[in-house]
């Protein structure tokens, strides 16, 4: 069976790996879902979303150099509106820019070079 870009067809996860599935289709042919296309949200496990067996509706985005079916899962879903983004937080003041400078170069903090201080037990 011939699958043309734009068409959604219904597969089985046949193998789950890093990087995405392998979705069988019907007429044997197999294509992949990239970790990308799983959803839209950040994946960093598919197994978290997809396992071996599951039975799954797929959006065909096209083919690759190799001739190999390129699958979406996200296609299919509803975007998730946006969150409305956080205010930036006004500039701080130089005054206390300089107040904190000075700060930390007195508590052995990252501009001290690293320098411990203070009481500690000499090696013998």
């Amino acid at each position: 069976m011939k699958y043309e870009a734009g068409s959604i067809v219904e597969g089985r996860v046949t193998r789950v790996m890093d990087f995405g599935a392998f979705v069988e289709l019907p007429g044997g042919e197999s294509g992949l879902v990239h970790i990308s296309e799983i959803a839209h949200e950040f994946v960093k496990n598919v197994r978290d979303f997809l396992n071996e067996g599951d039975i799954v509706e797929v959006f065909v985005l096209g083919r690759d150099e190799k001739g190999r079916l390129d699958l979406s899962i996200k296609e299919l879903l509803e975007k998730p509106v946006d969150p409305p983004k956080p205010r930036r937080l006004p500039r701080q003041a130089p005054e206390f820019e300089h107040k904190l400078k000075s700060f930390m170069r007195g508590s052995g903090g990252p501009s001290d070079g690293g320098k411990k201080r203070g009481r500690g037990r000499k090696k013998r």
